[in-house]
């Protein structure tokens, strides 16, 4: 006798009425309302974020900490509001441990231009794992390179994870630095980073987070994890783009020197004598601010507060578990990894036969939005021996509805161009 698996339930958890709250979603495609499910590349933003952000330059917009007038102050302290939002989203200690950057990828690069650059040297090795995004292995390769130092590659599993054994087993007397992303963006895959800093810690190791894909799906404590560095972008939670965070332990991020220099970094400037620099946050934010971003980053994070990050972590797990449930039910379709174990907002599969671009083409002609590709972490995907995978991806405003569109449009895939004439090439 065959086992079943008893069925799963898909109970929506966030009202319908969320979908509202994101003007571009009242859009067609094809005469298909749309269904955007590439939410790990960029979410939408909800009215409130547009409103904050329109705000801050109908009553606000001037430059932070530059002018003693009132307008101005307006502008420093709504900047200076936001980080408070941000810090206590993550629960960091004082609002001088989040530093706004560009995004996730500007942060990386900021603390390999300054923490690594300062501690990796020539025979000193940096830990990252195989499931990393271009943007959490680059940086460290270019460190690696130019101070002669080594990076060691932690291998990732059949299944897609990292254990956490095989991480400690790296660990060796020459390990200066751990870079690893909270969260894959290929497979969903949660790390276990709460252990793998602990590990690292107990050996005198610092460990850079990457959270892009954690921040809109799951409480982030920063605290709780223990993690020297935390970085994640505005655009991912909901917020607007060109803004992210780079959250440090207070007094390692007293150490780092500038990252670039400029106005608002210094306290005075003469040709000649020794340059002083302000503390940070402002010493690692040379010249002018993305108020405005950050502004609408807080009204972000108010946003999912409102919703409860309960039932925003809730539902994200229910729609990656349904998702998996319909695809499962598809001849030819295979779930790469195992999201449903720990769902965080990200499921990617397969199609035999089929190049991962003429699904996403086909999909696309339903009106729904998929990635399609490697993701930026073409390493990841040669280690499955994958040209790629379609990924959908979920937000706050996707629905059971939607799954079931994907499913009932994957019925009807058939080889397109890219299978036919470029099985093997790929360039996302």
């Amino acid at each position: 006798m065959t086992d079943v698996a008893p069925a799963r339930d898909h109970t929506e958890v966030l009202p319908r009425s969320v979908r509202h709250d994101f003007p571009i979603l009242r859009q067609t495609f094809n005469g298909y309302p749309l269904t955007y499910l590439d939410n790990a590349a960029t979410t939408q933003k909800p009215q409130a974020v547009l409103d904050a952000i329109t705000d801050y330059y109908a009553t606000a917009n001037s430059n932070v900490g530059r002018g003693y007038y009132q307008l101005s102050m307006r502008s420093t302290d709504r900047y200076e509001q936001a980080r408070a939002v941000v810090q206590r989203a993550v629960n960091a200690e004082h609002p001088d441990e989040i530093v706004f950057t560009a995004g996730t990828t500007a942060a990386v690069n900021l603390l390999a231009d300054t923490f690594g650059r300062k501690h990796v040297g020539c025979g000193d090795e940096v830990v990252v794992t195989g499931m990393e995004h271009n943007s959490n292995t680059l940086p460290w390769r270019r460190l690696a390179e130019q101070s002669g130092a080594r990076l060691v590659v932690v291998p990732v599993s059949e299944n897609g994870s990292v254990d956490i054994d095989t991480f400690t087993s790296v660990l060796g007397p020459r390990v200066r630095l751990v870079a690893v992303s909270h969260v894959s963006n290929v497979l969903g895959t949660v790390n276990p980073v709460r252990e793998m800093i602990a590990e690292a810690h107990r050996r005198d190791v610092r460990v850079v987070v990457d959270g892009a894909q954690a921040i809109a799906h799951r409480t982030v404590d920063v605290r709780d994890l223990d993690a020297d560095f935390y970085c994640f972008s505005g655009h991912k939670v909901y917020g607007p783009l060109g803004v992210g965070v780079l959250y440090g332990k207070r007094e390692i991020l007293a150490e780092l020197p500038p990252y670039q220099v400029g106005g608002g970094t210094v306290k005075g400037v003469t040709f000649t004598a020794p340059v002083s620099y302000v503390p940070t946050p402002a010493r690692l934010e040379a010249g002018t601010p993305h108020m405005a971003g950050a502004v609408g980053l807080a009204a972000a994070l108010r946003y999912l507060d409102g919703l409860g990050r309960d039932a925003v972590s809730a539902h994200q797990e229910m729609l990656v578990r349904q998702a998996v449930d319909a695809l499962n039910t598809l001849d030819g379709v295979r779930v790469v990894g195992d999201p449903a174990s720990a769902p965080n907002g990200i499921v990617s599969f397969v199609v035999d036969g089929i190049h991962p671009y003429d699904v996403g083409g086909h999909l696309d002609q339903h009106g729904i939005a998929v990635r399609s590709g490697v993701h930026c972490a073409s390493t990841f995907l040669d280690s499955m021996d994958l040209v790629g995978t379609v990924r959908m991806s979920f937000a706050v405003y996707n629905t059971s509805d939607e799954i079931e569109l994907v499913r009932r449009a994957l019925e009807t895939l058939r080889p397109g161009p890219w299978t036919k004439d470029r099985p093997t090439t790929r360039f996302l």
